[in-house]
């Protein structure tokens, strides 16, 4: 079945449950010779990787990624790349009494419909751990896009909003928040969560800058398209808006027309060359209550969410890179026959 594969040219395939033997991503359509390192994919994993931060999940994993195929000496071969993380910290037996009943909001029940099977052992495939596969495929789709830079932030947990505007680069903070003010009263906010069973849920603001025009198809394959559906595949992600999104539906035309930035650097679904602006909506985790203090979840999946969304961005664009080139390299062969 195709539901674990994303891409057409560079594209991921992600494989394993949350409390089995490892997760991974088999990578295919990375062109060969590009450097990488492997303690640099290492602390890209550790951005998204639980139990760093008391407003995390308790549950604690190092992430440490091995490659088993498509690097030599530190390069690309052109040839499908396998990276795996094994599990070390699963303690399945907190998710016993989920054997035989469903959690509100999760994908237990309709997992079973599909399949007629599942793993309730910490959501299985549904868990927001096969992420972790995602964030290894964005670190091999940014070695692509050298001219581009991905920054992503928490624009909104719960009441708690940024109200002025963040530069792109902006240094983040301890939780991905670029206000230490705000960073603060929302650690405090998350902490008392996490005692009382609650959860929260918020906004991540996206901006991509270096992103040549041209990007997309103009039907359906557009890339507002193609990001929506990255963004939506991302566990918890509910919204997905554009430049100005849904505010531009009570705009008027003459006002929409005044700022190209209102687009969010496409036009048409083909990227205009400015930088690309998305908010993303994220919910509350489900489990709350005496559920969320008997296993290890997270308050608030925001900190941890950030490097997925900028990976998943990546993927999206290295994609669309190498259709674009193809075309092009199409077009220039037909000239010289």
């Amino acid at each position: 079945m195709a539901g674990s594969s994303f891409g057409t040219l560079y594209r991921i395939t992600t494989f394993g449950e949350s409390h089995g033997e490892a997760l991974g991503v088999i990578i295919d359509g990375m062109p060969s010779n590009i450097s990488v390192d492997l303690e640099e994919l290492h602390l890209e994993l550790l951005r998204r990787a639980p139990g760093q931060h008391q407003v995390h999940t308790n549950r604690r994993e190092d992430d440490r990624p091995r490659i088993l195929s498509g690097v030599f000496e530190g390069k690309t071969l052109g040839t499908p790349i396998c990276v795996i993380v094994e599990n070390t910290n699963q303690r399945s037996g907190d998710y016993d009494k989920l054997k035989d009943s469903y959690r509100p909001g999760h994908a237990d029940k309709t997992t079973m419909i599909k399949f007629g099977i599942r793993d309730h052992r910490g959501g299985g495939r549904a868990s927001g751990r096969e992420t972790l596969a995602r964030v290894i495929g964005g670190y091999f789709a940014k070695k692509m896009l050298t001219s581009m830079s991905f920054y992503a932030y928490i624009s909104q947990v719960g009441p708690y909003k940024i109200d002025k505007v963040i530069s792109h680069g902006t240094p983040r903070g301890e939780i991905n928040i670029p206000d230490e003010n705000l960073t603060s009263e929302v650690v405090s906010f998350l902490k008392d969560c996490k005692v009382n069973g609650e959860s929260a849920g918020g906004i991540v603001r996206l901006s991509i800058t270096g992103v040549p025009a041209g990007l997309g198809e103009p039907v359906f394959d557009k890339l507002k398209a193609d990001l929506a559906k990255a963004m939506l595949s991302i566990p918890a992600c509910v919204g997905f808006s554009l430049g100005s999104g849904f505010a531009m539906a009570s705009m008027k035309g003459s006002e929409v027309s005044s700022d190209s930035r209102h687009f969010g650097g496409m036009e048409g679904g083909i990227s205009n060359g400015e930088e690309i602006i998305l908010d993303l909506a994220f919910k509350a985790p489900s489990t709350i209550g005496e559920k969320a203090r008997e296993g290890r979840h997270d308050p608030c999946i925001l900190p941890r969410v950030i490097p997925v969304v900028e990976a998943m961005a990546a993927i999206t664009l290295a994609d669309q890179l190498l259709r674009q080139e193809a075309y092009h390299s199409f077009l220039t062969s037909n000239k010289d026959q």
